[in-house]
């Protein structure tokens, strides 16, 4: 019998026929559909975690001039009163007590909890002692007498005389703070840091 030496070569090339190199063009889209959508992904992983500790409001009224005006931007840090407490000065954004469906609100902390707060002469008084205000153009008219609930903050707007607040509608219950607004983004001239600048504290 004769036997014959079968080339592997030949018969790999027969079975398996060499295949034509892929279009460099074709290659080259799937590369840019897949970092496209490594990109998209990771832009939307970044948008949650973002909204997740951040939010952005705009300023709609005039209460809080001249610290913030109509039109202005705001982040607002909703991490800041897990890890810590409230303090006096603070700028929050809070959901509005009287109808939490609306807007949310912008103010000013003045009052903390446990706090008595009298307006009278022009002046806030915090415990019996005057506060410093310097963020203020104009004496605060609009008076009374508070006493602040435990689980509640007692809030003004830095326009006093122009400012529905906790003077006209009551306390803010702290599980309706969103958050403390603590830098305007835009517009990009009135860019500044929102509760540096001032340390309130009561007079000696």
């Amino acid at each position: 019998m004769e036997l014959r030496e079968i080339s592997l070569e030949n018969l790999h090339s027969q079975e398996f026929p060499d295949q034509k190199p892929e279009n460099p063009f074709k290659a080259g889209f799937r590369r840019s559909i897949k970092d496209i959508l490594e990109i998209g992904l990771v832009s939307i992983v970044l948008f949650l975690g973002i909204n997740a500790v951040s939010a952005r409001i705009r300023v709609e009224s005039v209460s809080m001039q001249p610290t913030l005006f109509a039109g202005n931007f705001v982040v607002v840090n909703k991490l800041a009163y897990h890890f810590g407490e409230p303090s006096r000065g603070d700028i929050i954004v809070f959901h509005f007590p009287p109808n939490p469906e609306l807007d949310p609100y912008i103010k000013r902390v003045i009052g903390l909890p446990g706090e008595r707060v009298l307006v009278a002469d022009g002046k806030v008084f915090v415990n019996g002692a005057a506060i410093s205000e310097p963020y203020l153009e104009a004496q605060t008219l609009q008076g009374g007498e508070w006493e602040v609930p435990q689980d509640s903050l007692f809030v003004m707007g830095d326009n006093r005389n122009n400012s529905s607040d906790s003077r006209a509608w009551g306390m803010v219950p702290l599980d309706m703070v969103i958050g403390k607004a603590f830098v305007v983004y835009w517009p990009p001239e009135k860019w500044d840091l929102l509760s540096m600048s001032y340390a309130i504290a009561a007079e000696p």
